[in-house]
């Protein structure tokens, strides 16, 4: 579902995994036509960090 809305509403994203700070300027960054594809690209890429740093801390950081 995160990743759908990364697509389509990028910004909403940043504020759904608590960094508002980047949801602010990638809602700026998305209102423009040349910006959208890279909001969307730093959307998905931020989804998979934050999916990444949940598992580690499931894993118990060990790795």
């Amino acid at each position: 579902m995160r990743l759908l809305l990364a697509i389509l509403i990028p910004p909403l994203v940043f504020f759904t995994i608590g960094r508002p700070f980047q949801g602010i300027f990638c809602l700026i960054l998305w209102l423009t036509l040349i910006g959208w594809p890279v909001a969307a690209i730093w959307a998905v890429y931020s989804l998979s960090q934050y999916r990444n740093e949940e598992m580690r801390r499931e894993l118990g950081g060990r790795y």
